[in-house]
């Protein structure tokens, strides 16, 4: 078992979350072959009078942040709030790292501050020499009082950060989801990974990972046994991918990057579209495959991978770290096209030459089969009482977005109905287990949950 004071270093610490998966790292129980069950979860969701978000009876929610709001450094919240880690600061305070997946024509629809930024800081910049709107912003909140401390832009200069994932160390890996080459909006190639410490007071000088990869990167999470980083990749023909430091939680100082195999299926297509080969909840042995050139100058990491064997996912996207596992979401993947949910379980030896001899395992987790239950899962996070927290991340004219519960044995509740046109995203626990946090994409806002957590424990 993980328990949350491994994942404590000094003031910084990860989120109550992955401290314990609960029953869902020993759930063996199967959902319905033909369909999603529905479960209880918290109850049926009440309208809000603000006809923004629908929380279970007892449950209230508090905007702690939002667009063209004044920040501490000078500037103003930009948009499209998506992925955000939350770490401890003190017993009273946590650190949310924030994701703002901006591309450079989004620069002249942002706060004029931020449109006109210019820093030495930038990882790149317009030809007018002001920052790329893409990166990271940090609020410090406080969680006895409720009150939003400071904010401030902690990352700039990059494009489309969408997801990414907290450290054992208590950093925040933010993703590109970008292969941009430099244009007439930008001078740099993108497609990277950048670290941002979560106790980073000022804007971070950005240093692209590089030997993480370029591609078209969605989210992150980090073994803290091993220092081993998994990573998702938003594309139809995506492959899941692990990056092996060097030197475990020093990743700058490189490694080896890996996409991921089934033993016995060279090219194992677990996208389920044609044909449904993928069966759930069955295991299926790993294997790993090495990846040359990661930086990658021709987009074409996964199409290499896929060449030698690797597998196939459909839009992986939001990944999470539990108890000695991992769970990541393919959002358009299985029959229907309405998502999955994959589980992965490293070998005793990941990542080591002994790991052949008993591989990490693969399995289907869940397969939506009703879009009413279960719709275009993008990011998760682990509650402390041991089911999964989804971000539904559809957009149409009838369907609201949810944030979605999902019980160890597979069944699914809506825990939450926004009345946006937008997606819900970095779904959060505080490391006390008290709060939710959650971003609305656009415009954005950054919403703190509380309730009766207890019912569910």
């Amino acid at each position: 078992m993980i328990t949350r004071r491994q994942f404590t270093f000094g003031l910084a610490a990860l989120s109550a979350g992955s401290s314990a998966f609960g029953g869902l790292a020993n759930a063996a129980t199967q959902h319905a072959a033909g369909g999603l069950r529905a479960a209880t979860g918290f109850g049926p969701l009440k309208p809000d009078p603000a006809s923004l978000l629908d929380l279970p009876e007892g449950f209230t929610y508090k905007v702690i942040s939002a667009l063209g709001q004044a920040m501490s450094d000078g500037l103003n919240v930009p948009d499209k709030a998506d992925g955000m880690g939350c770490f401890k600061l003190d017993e009273q305070r946590v650190a949310l790292v924030r994701n703002h997946e901006l591309t450079p024509k989004d620069r002249i629809l942002q706060p004029a501050s931020v449109a006109s930024h210019k820093t030495a800081n930038a990882y790149d910049t317009a030809p007018d020499g002001n920052a790329l709107p893409g990166g990271t912003t940090t609020m410090v909140y406080n969680l006895i009082t409720g009150e939003t401390e400071s904010q401030h832009v902690s990352l700039c200069g990059t494009i489309r950060n969408c997801s990414g994932g907290i450290t054992p160390w208590g950093s925040w890996l933010t993703c590109e989801e970008s292969i941009d080459k430099p244009s007439a909006y930008n001078s740099k190639d993108h497609g990277w990974v950048f670290e941002v410490p979560s106790t980073a007071q000022t804007l971070v000088s950005p240093q692209p990972l590089k030997a993480m990869g370029r591609f078209n990167h969605e989210a992150a999470a980090v073994d803290p046994r091993t220092g081993i980083v998994y990573m998702t990749e938003d594309r139809g023909d995506s492959l899941f991918y692990r990056f092996i430091p060097d030197v475990p939680g020093d990743l700058i100082k490189g490694g080896r990057l890996q996409a991921l195999a089934i033993k016995a299926s060279p090219g194992y297509d677990s996208r389920n579209w044609v044909n449904p080969a993928m069966p759930l909840q069955q295991w299926l042995d790993a294997s790993w495959i090495d990846l040359t050139d990661p930086e990658s100058p021709e987009d074409d990491l996964r199409k290499r991978g896929y060449a030698d064997g690797a597998a196939l996912f459909a839009r992986g996207e939001g990944i999470h770290w539990g108890d000695g596992e991992l769970y990541f979401c393919c959002t358009n993947g299985g029959k229907k096209q309405l998502g999955q949910i994959m589980r992965y379980q490293p070998s005793a030896s990941e990542g080591t030459e002994h790991e052949a001899a008993k591989p990490g395992r693969l399995q289907l987790f869940l397969e939506s089969t009703d879009k009413s239950l279960f719709n275009f899962g993008d990011n998760l996070t682990v509650a402390p009482f041991g089911d999964l927290i989804v971000c539904e991340d559809q957009y149409t004219e009838v369907v609201d977005n949810h944030l979605r519960g999902v019980t160890p044995d597979g069944s699914v509740y809506p825990f939450a109905r926004l009345h946006d046109q937008t997606e819900l995203a970095g779904a959060c626990f505080s490391p006390d287990g008290s709060t939710l946090f959650v971003n609305l994409y656009s415009p954005a806002r950054t919403v703190a949950i509380t309730g009766p957590w207890s019912a569910r424990s």
